[in-house]
């Protein structure tokens, strides 16, 4: 799979083929925030988690990596995405869901995208946004609001939620980073999945082992099993091919559009598997945040 600067999005067979890779993705991410946020429950820190995605990803991948060439290796924009995309997204994003609810993490993180890229986009792609997508980030930035309303009148005094909240809402800007330049550079889907796995696993995982606190030893191994599998192979090599295949046929902005899907899946899955409750704040703002993300993923009109 390759990723086009052409607008593939414009032939229907490119739009429905993007649509499906982002519809795999939102899938994909309503599990890894559920998924997270229980290991996030456990001993498990954040730095335990971001391991095992890295280390069980890379060796899923080193088999196919050999032949990538070694100028790969010399291109410092696949260093710049990897270490926005890898290693510093992954902290971030596990040590919130281990302070906040999965419901939170799913309205921060990927409804916080079309904001986020949208803004990104206009002085990067030098891509102005359309009126249509302009209004549909009304619903959606209303929707974040309500996610907040606890925390802001005191009904929420636990201040760990908000310190995970802010974590998990820099994770969110740091993917969208990501996401657009990805689309800028425009890097083979496939190249770039595999680099940013074992570029990220090379630095982090050496400086987790020697240096930063672990709680590894605390949990079953059911936990490390799934955590490590999961996170390997969902996240890291299904979600980041879907995703970047979307990016190349539907564009950036309406990808993260389409991604902001994820919070109401996660919230409503989260609410069985977690027990955690969905306030009347959260039910609205999860409503919010997904007809936003509907609106503004609509085909623009000329």
């Amino acid at each position: 799979m390759e990723l086009s600067l052409s607008d593939k999005a414009d032939k229907p067979s490119g739009a429905f083929e993007g649509y499906l890779a982002a519809f795999g993705t939102v899938i994909i991410w309503a599990a890894f925030l559920v998924i997270s946020r229980l290991g996030g429950k456990t001993a498990l820190t954040g730095w335990d988690i971001a391991a095992l995605r890295l280390g069980v990803g890379s060796v899923l991948l080193l088999p196919f990596s050999w032949r990538m060439g070694w100028g790969v290796w010399r291109d410092l924009k696949l260093w710049v995405l990897a270490l926005s995309g890898g290693a510093v997204f992954l902290v971030l994003i596990y040590s919130g869901l281990k302070l906040a609810p999965a419901a939170h993490g799913g309205i921060l993180m990927p409804g916080m995208q079309p904001f986020l890229v949208t803004i990104l986009a206009w002085p990067i792609l030098k891509t102005r946004p359309p009126r249509q997508r302009l209004v549909a980030l009304l619903p959606i930035a209303l929707g974040v609001i309500c996610v907040a309303m606890p925390t802001l009148t005191g009904l929420q005094p636990d201040s760990s939620t908000l310190i995970g909240d802010g974590l998990i809402l820099a994770a969110s800007s740091i993917w969208a980073l990501y996401s657009v330049l990805a689309k800028k550079w425009s890097y083979d889907a496939w190249i770039l999945t595999r680099f940013l796995a074992l570029a990220s696993g090379l630095i982090y995982l050496p400086l987790y082992l020697l240096f930063l606190p672990k709680g590894i030893d605390q949990v079953s191994f059911g936990m490390l099993a799934l955590q490590g599998l999961y996170q390997g192979i969902g996240p890291t090599i299904l979600a980041m091919l879907f995703f970047l295949r979307s990016v190349s046929l539907l564009g950036a902005e309406r990808t993260g559009a389409l991604i902001s899907l994820v919070p109401i899946i996660a919230g409503l899955v989260a609410v069985p598997l977690l027990d955690e409750p969905l306030s009347g704040w959260l039910v609205v703002g999860l409503v919010l945040v997904s007809i936003g993300a509907i609106l503004a993923a609509r085909p623009i009109r000329v």
